[in-house]
This record gives C-alpha cells, structure tokens and sequence, in this order.
C-alpha cells in the first residue's frame, strides 16, 4: 500500500467520538464524510463542528482559516452505501457492539477504501477482520475523547494487518496532529488496561471513603501531571461504556477488572456522567 495522500476520509458513525474524529480529519484539510443515520442528528453535527472550530479560534487554539474552511470539508449521508468509492481512509466509530461494527465494516469495505479502520477500546481486531475480504488493509485506530484535545492514536495490528496498512495509519495519524503508538490486538489494548484499572481503583477508594471525589481527581492530577482525573475523565467518556468495557475485561483478565459496585450502581440509576448531566460530578 502506498502512503495515503490525506484527501478524502470518511467516518461511520456521527456519535461524540465519531464526531471528534471528522472534526479533526477536516481541521487538517481532508474532504470528510460523516455517515450518521439519525436524520436529528445529522442535520446538527456540521454546525457543531463548525461552532468548536471558532470556538477553538476564540481561545487562540485554532487557526481562523481553519475555521472557514471546515464547513466545506464535511458532508453528512445516511447511509454508507452513499459514501463515495476509492476513498483514503474509512473509520468505523459505532457503539461497541461486535455484531454491529462487523455489519458496518462489511458494508464499509464494499465501498473500495485505500484503509479501513474501526475506532474501538475493547472489541478484537481479529474477530473483526473474519468477517472482511481483504484484512491485510484493516486494522484499529483508537482515538481518544475528547479527540481535539488529546495527541495519541493507538493503532491496532491485527493478525493480518500489513506493514503498509500500518505505516498509512500512522501516516493518517500524523496529518492529523497525532502521535500514534503501535501495538498488539491484545483484549484491551495498551491504553484501555491502563486507563481502566486506574479509573476502577479510583472508584473503589471513592466506595471506601479515601478521598471525596474532587481531592481522588486532584491528586492525579496535582502529583502526577494527569490533565484529567480518572473520575472525571470516567464522566467524560461515560459510565455505561466503562461498564461495558468493564464486562468484558472481566471475562478475559479476571476479577482484577471487575465493575466496582458505585459503577453498577451509578449506571442502574442512569447516571451515566456528563451526557445525562451528572455521574461522579454535576455537569449542569
């Protein structure tokens, strides 16, 4: 495979992280195609993206150029049969449920991309590429939220991942902003292990009345140069995903990755963090 040009690029998926992942791909100049089925939802998400961009130039983060330009970078469609054909780079970012992105990917690959990549934490790259015609041009690439903000793309080797789909994913990363580590399609990862069992023991000291909530976050951050807490960084990404990554850890590392009881409980009372508005934290 030769190194991808960055000029056209797609995301599946027009939910918070699939979002952040247009936004960047199209602040870096790349004609980008969002597919986001919720006719609600697809009418808003250019206009968000393009509020964050001035946003971005109010606090002197985003070149003012960029900006103006974004609008015209993104497309949104319904389906992903209406994505274009030959496009550089497509990446999968639904919910991680393996039935689904293994549909999507499906249909994805049907469209003939250069890359095809699925955005995930937890779900085996493995599993995912049995399902494709051509796994030596799959692979992972794991973004982080909020994706504008934080540097790092994990990419994911699979068992059939080429060196060349690994160079163009790293490539991708670096037009974008991005440093990129590369690592084994191991159950977790590299980054889900670490942030997980930091988040997770965060929670149990919270259960045993350690530190309140604000000082848990605080020493993190204060002694260890953290940006964010893991408790509220657990808010940001949502209890109900860290639930579910949670489960399946579990089921492969043992008790070490169990859902401590303030999580379940938490995610049962539809707290779920910053999207419902209130999880370790009031968020409204």
């Amino acid at each position: 495979m030769s190194s991808p040009d960055s000029g056209t690029a797609a995301v599946v998926g027009g939910g918070t992280m699939g979002a952040g992942i247009a936004y960047v791909l199209a602040a870096a100049g790349t004609a980008t195609t969002v597919v986001e089925p919720d006719a609600g939802r697809a009418d808003r998400l250019v206009g968000e993206l393009t509020a964050r961009a001035r946003t971005g130039v109010e606090r002197g983060r985003v070149d003012p150029g960029v900006a103006e330009a974004l609008p015209g970078l993104l497309r949104v469609v319904g389906a992903v049969s209406e994505l274009p054909t030959g496009l550089d780079l497509v990446v999968e970012s639904v919910p991680e449920d393996p039935e689904l992105k293994a549909r999507v990917l499906a249909a994805a690959e049907a469209r003939s991309p250069r890359l095809l990549a699925t955005n995930t934490s937890s779900v085996g790259i493995g599993s995912l590429a049995a399902g494709l015609a051509a796994p030596d041009r799959f692979l992972g690439m794991h973004f982080f939220n909020p994706v504008w903000s934080i540097a790092l793309v994990e990419v994911v080797r699979g068992p059939a991942t080429s060196d060349d789909a690994v160079a163009a994913a790293r490539d991708h990363a670096t037009r974008i902003g991005k440093e990129s580590i590369v690592v084994a399609d191991v159950p977790g990862f590299a980054t889900s292990r670490l942030d997980n069992i930091a988040a997770f023991e965060a929670m149990r000291m919270l259960e045993e009345g350690v530190a309140s909530a604000e000082d848990i976050d605080r020493a993190a951050v204060l002694a260890y140069g953290h940006p964010i807490g893991p408790l509220r960084l657990s808010d940001v990404v949502g209890l109900d995903v860290r639930l579910d990554i949670a489960r399946h850890l579990e089921s492969v590392y043992g008790e070490r990755y169990a859902a401590p009881a303030i999580l379940r409980r938490l995610v049962g009372e539809g707290r779920l963090g910053r999207k419902t508005g209130r999880g370790f934290f009031h968020w409204t």
